[in-house]
């Protein structure tokens, strides 16, 4: 392991921990649940990639590195399903529930 290896490593890891910190500040300051999401999804997966690769330079094992991959690659998938099934929740009240007003809605009125 080089001298600038540790340094690169700690840099990863430190750029990690500052998106995890921001995704957090995005889940507790942004309005709405959607917003929250994007902020847990974007920040947070960035952040993780930052620190496993940092560790992995640490570990300077190429099993290391790609047993770290896979986990992040994992983590991606299942925060993008867990993103999509709550957003399609939040939005399907709006969906299934029919318009009462039948001049918005688009359908011709009953004749009597």
């Amino acid at each position: 392991m080089s001298g600038l290896t540790p340094w690169l490593a700690l840099t990863l890891i430190l750029l990690g921990t500052f998106f995890f910190t921001v995704g957090t500040l995005g889940l507790i300051r942004f309005p709405d649940l959607r917003s929250r999401l994007h902020a847990l999804t974007k920040a947070d997966n960035l952040g993780l990639g930052l620190v496993l690769g940092g560790v992995a330079l640490l570990l300077g094992s190429w099993t290391a590195a790609g047993v770290l991959m896979m986990t992040w690659v994992l983590a991606l998938a299942a925060a993008s399903v867990s993103a999509h099934v709550l957003g399609g929740l939040d939005a399907g009240p709006e969906r299934s529930t029919p318009d009462p007003d039948p001049a918005t809605s688009g359908s011709p009125e009953p004749t009597p």
